[in-house]
């Protein structure tokens, strides 16, 4: 085997740990060649790569076997369709968040006109972009606004939304505290891991405060619940995005806040990631 062809580069990423979907996207990015070009990989495993190629290849490679997510080391995850920017100010948006945007768009098509929609923790901007791309793909007139209390994380998102093309209001401020009006739907992705929760030990790449919420993991969801009734229009939601195993307390810290229709939705493996409620009319 030619020792500097992409068959060997990959092998031998393969050989520190990463696993051959990594591989092979981390050799695109070195070479310059968008995600969609792992055929392209294929068809060419045994043509001779630069020097150059090779040195960031291995220098990549590196830092995906010492666990820095992909995401960061390309700089863009895809969401909801969505190429986005992503790096270590945000975390990385996951699959599963998509359930909650797409129970969100579900509730929104029982809601009128001038859709007013909040995301709250907005991170990367994944959620509130989602939302407000899905809802323009649609035709339908809404102002999407979404918050963080990380000024970081914004600019982030802002970039995402210049980028895209997307018209989203941004404000920076601790969940519900600086924010004004009343919503058809406030979605939010907020911290939810036990600060001792032995999960954090896979996450350390990523912001801390992005990831905890306490002993419980819950801190952050009962302020937002205790807060959103306040910012709600009669008759909307509130959807939230939880633990794996958070479900039932979740919806009960809905119950006593008076919110009906009280329920969760399940993610692509089949556990309850989202809990929701609406407020009475």
């Amino acid at each position: 085997m030619n020792q500097s062809s992409c068959a060997h580069a990959l092998a031998a990423a393969q050989r520190l740990g990463l696993d051959r979907l990594d591989a092979q996207l981390l050799l695109l990015h070195a070479l310059g060649k968008p995600p969609s070009g792992r055929s392209w990989l294929l068809a060419h495993d045994t043509d001779e790569l630069a020097p150059g190629v090779i040195a960031l290849f291995g220098a990549l490679s590196l830092r995906r076997a010492e666990g820095e997510p992909l995401a960061y080391i390309v700089g863009t995850k895809e969401f909801f369709g969505l190429p986005l920017q992503v790096d270590k100010r945000v975390l990385v948006p996951r699959p599963d968040t998509e359930t909650l945007v797409e129970w969100s768009l579900e509730v929104l098509k029982a809601q009128g006109t001038a859709l007013q929609v909040l995301d709250l923790g907005t991170g990367s901007g994944a959620i509130a972009l989602a939302i407000a791309h899905s809802l323009k793909a649609a035709g339908r007139e809404a102002q999407v606004t979404a918050v963080d209390a990380s000024a970081d994380a914004l600019d982030v998102a802002r970039e995402n939304a210049q980028r895209l093309d997307l018209a989203v209001a941004f404000i920076e401020s601790s969940w519900l505290q600086a924010v004004d009006g009343c919503f058809h739907l406030i979605a939010s992705n907020p911290p939810y891991i036990a600060s001792a929760d032995l999960h954090l030990a896979a996450l350390t790449h990523e912001p801390l405060q992005a990831l905890t919420a306490g002993a419980d993991g819950l801190d952050d969801i009962r302020r937002i619940i205790q807060q959103a009734p306040g910012h709600l229009l009669p008759g909307s939601w509130l959807l939230l995005e939880h633990g794996y195993d958070q479900a039932g307390q979740v919806r009960e810290l809905l119950l006593r806040q008076g919110f009906l229709q009280v329920g969760s939705r399940y993610d692509l493996a089949g556990i309850e990631r989202c809990s929701g409620g609406q407020r009475p009319a």
